[in-house]
């Protein structure tokens, strides 16, 4: 069977690590399976804050890869605030210093204001002109952009003005109505213009997908020409079949991956784990809060503040394929989502990963909102609002009770949905609808 060849523009690629690759390193792994040939479409020399070596074993065997030099403006980003010029920028707003609020501030109104639609807009043109050059020379089936950076979005929309090839828009995360857009101190005619751009790129695009049923009825609520799908995040199987049986931990640890910035603050939590820790000395001795990833400064105060920095291990940076026997290991797995008006959509990818590793989920936050829905459909763990404190020790207890009697278990049922070896066949559905 001859494959159909999808070209895929992302700037998230090995060796860059981090949430934002996994989605589609993963998807190219398996969409041969499905007949799509991936060709990947990236950055040569982005400013990587995460990098992961490990993910480069990850990249299909023979895959066609396509660099393009981008230039971001991080050293006047890094001048702005302060740090150091060899200073990592994390993505999002996660704030692992002290720093002074006018200049995150200052830092912020330019993010939102001058970069439009983000700090890698510099890339829209070159990238522009590369690939359409590219397309005048190579057969493609069909374009795939994935953001954010909805920079890629940009380019996709140049090239399919060029060249008319069927374009799949994947929106890992929305544009105009993200969790921090309000944080970004607008002005009217920066919000105009992303909305404008956002419009453009959403009836253009043959078919766009996003990763949560709330964020799908949200683009479709604003009338666009098309309706928008959804095909969520998911796991990759392989990854926990290849670290085999992990021992689990002695002590009760709560273990979270990936970057936690302020409004991830689990700020209920912190109380009850010192409450419990004053009545049980057993439960003090024995309690671990494993955060890895990049973390806010807000939230070490706040550990500290309930006097429990002494029970914290923060492990600032793992490749991917380190991070998953950490999962399987810990007797629980610590999501705490995003406090913001928009909360309903916000699934962190990391919530599969914890599927995968089949150990019980501790979710603060909407109980009726999307992460809700797959947590408690797949029977995973506990969710609990974020201001329930009486509702989360009795969680906490429960847990720690079957902890020490060696019967903490979670047995997760219709996972298996949200492997990624199915969702690349969903995948592969859409390209085939838009290119029939």
């Amino acid at each position: 069977m001859s494959l159909k060849k999808v070209l895929l523009i992302t700037y998230h690629w090995p060796p860059m690590g981090g949430g934002g690759v996994q989605r589609w390193l993963k998807m190219s792994k398996y969409l041969r399976s499905y007949g799509w040939d991936p060709v990947i479409f990236t950055v040569s020399d982005a400013e990587i804050s995460i990098y992961d070596e490990s993910l480069m074993k990850e990249i299909p065997e023979g895959i066609e890869t396509i660099k393009t030099p981008i230039w971001e403006p991080f050293g006047v980003y890094k001048k702005i605030t302060g740090k150091n010029k060899d200073e990592k920028v994390q993505p999002g707003l996660l704030n692992e210093g002290e720093g002074k609020e006018w200049i995150n501030n200052l830092a912020l109104w330019v993010r939102g204001n001058v970069f439009i639609p983000d700090a890698k807009r510099f890339w829209i043109k070159p990238a522009s002109k590369a690939l359409i050059a590219y397309l005048g020379e190579n057969k493609v089936d069909a374009i795939v952009s994935t953001g954010p950076p909805h920079t890629t979005h940009m380019i996709a929309l140049n090239a399919k003005r060029k060249t008319n090839i069927p374009w799949l828009a994947d929106f890992r995360d929305p544009w105009t109505f993200v969790d921090y857009y309000d944080k970004l101190k607008l002005s009217p005619y920066a919000d105009k213009m992303h909305h404008k751009l956002e419009k453009k790129v959403l009836n253009t695009a043959d078919k766009t997908v996003t990763v949560t049923w709330s964020w799908a009825e949200e683009f479709n609520s604003r009338n666009f020409d098309k309706k928008v799908e959804v095909i969520t995040n998911g796991y990759d199987p392989a990854d926990f079949e290849k670290s085999g049986q992990i021992t689990l931990d002695e002590t009760f640890t709560l273990t979270h991956i990936g970057s936690m910035n302020a409004d991830r603050n689990p700020k209920v939590l912190w109380p009850v784990l010192k409450q419990m820790s004053d009545e049980n000395p057993d439960f003090a001795r024995r309690l671990k809060i494993k955060l890895i990833g990049p973390v806010d400064n807000s939230i070490f105060k706040s550990i500290e503040e309930n006097g429990l920095s002494k029970n914290l291990e923060h492990i600032k940076n793992l490749p991917h394929d380190e991070v998953i026997p950490h999962l399987q290991s810990s007797p629980v797995l610590l999501l705490p989502l995003n406090d913001t008006p928009n909360i309903s959509g916000v699934v962190p990818g990391k919530l599969f990963e914890y599927m995968g590793a089949q150990r019980p989920i501790l979710c603060i936050g909407k109980t009726d909102g999307d992460a809700a829905r797959i947590i408690q459909g797949a029977n995973a763990g506990d969710v609990i609002d974020f201001n329930e404190s009486e509702k989360l020790k009795n969680v906490v207890e429960t847990m720690f009770g079957s902890f020490e009697s060696g019967k903490l278990e979670v047995e997760s049922t219709d996972y298996r949905k949200y492997g990624r070896d199915k969702l690349a066949g969903e995948i592969a559905e859409a390209l085939n609808s838009i290119t029939a």
